[in-house]
């Protein structure tokens, strides 16, 4: 096996690896909001229930949830009810929206009360408030813990190979089979290019908002 055809066969790999990235943030970035919401909801059953969902899901590996959410439901209906690539982006926009959602209510209580009935006392209603007073002060204050969950990501996007996926790190393991160990240790090279890219742009973005004092 020449150099070029385990990069691209490797390349593959990333391909698969980038797919389970995008999804689980395009879908867990609004869902950890709503479930921020419902943890901080005025209406106690739900903020418990919500609040014991997530310290259920931050409690328990990511990899045992892929696990569960592919066998166990094909173990109670006598078949697969999600194919590997579905119970792998479930189980990841799942995990992540619960710890995307503690750094939203993180953020969220940070903001003084007195900028709401600041607002209000201004006749702004409680959404005027928060979008155009309390969000952009928020995202400065997540910015920097989201990064840190975004970058986990990247690395974690491995643990679909516990149901074989063909991500990253699965494509090179196949060598493995043909005595080859260096395409393991190669694809280092494309999760340190991946998080670079993530790093300068996070930096970028916080410069952008260092004019928003918090």
């Amino acid at each position: 096996m020449d150099f070029w055809n385990v990069t691209l066969s490797l390349i593959d790999g990333l391909k698969c690896t980038c797919q389970i990235f995008a999804l689980t943030l395009v879908l867990a970035l609004p869902l950890g909001l709503v479930i921020a919401f419902g943890s901080m909801s005025k209406f106690k059953p739900l903020a418990y229930l919500v609040k014991t969902f997530v310290w259920i899901i931050r409690g328990v590996p990511l990899m045992l949830q892929v696990i569960v959410l592919y066998y166990v439901p094909g173990i109670i209906m006598g078949e697969p009810v999600l194919s590997r690539f579905a119970s792998v982006i479930a189980a990841f926009v799942i995990n992540y929206a619960c710890y995307f959602s503690e750094i939203y209510r993180g953020g969220i209580e940070s903001v003084s009360k007195g900028q709401y009935e600041a607002g209000q006392v201004l006749g702004m209603t409680k959404t005027q408030v928060f979008f155009k007073v309390i969000l952009m002060q928020v995202v400065k204050r997540i910015l920097a813990p989201m990064s840190n969950e975004v970058i986990t990501l990247v690395k974690d996007t491995a643990l679909a190979r516990v149901i074989m996926i063909e991500e990253l790190i699965q494509a090179a393991q196949n060598y493995t089979a043909y005595g080859l160990m260096w395409p393991l240790f190669y694809t280092a090279v494309f999760y340190l290019a991946f998080v670079g890219i993530l790093t300068l742009l996070f930096g970028y973005f916080e410069k952008k908002l260092d004019y928003y004092k918090v």
